[in-house]
């Protein structure tokens, strides 16, 4: 039995923004879990799949933009661990 989706407030640091490349790879290790992810932003009419790119560059989160990540499925708290901690280390590695 899944439960309520599970949620995280994520603020992009990186000073470019969440451009392609970041937005690559989290497609990419999103569609390795069967969880649904959406990612909201504040003032965003509505949220995107998390799974689809354009979708996300449809976002323009640039520095200091807050998204709220939500991701429901049977594996949901890896699949949300696992985005977060590549958004923190992006915006490490990009810095």
């Amino acid at each position: 039995m899944i439960g309520e989706p599970l949620q995280r407030l994520v603020t992009i640091r990186n000073p470019q923004g969440l451009h392609m490349r970041p937005i690559s790879d989290f497609v990419r290790l999103a569609g390795q879990f069967q969880s649904r992810v959406t990612v909201h932003k504040k003032d965003a009419p509505e949220p995107v799949d998390g799974k689809s790119p354009l979708g996300l560059l449809s976002l323009a989160a640039e520095q200091g933009t807050e998204l709220r990540l939500e991701v429901s499925g049977p594996d949901q708290q890896e699949a949300l661990n696992a985005l977060v901690k590549l958004l923190e280390q992006l915006d490490r590695d990009e810095a």
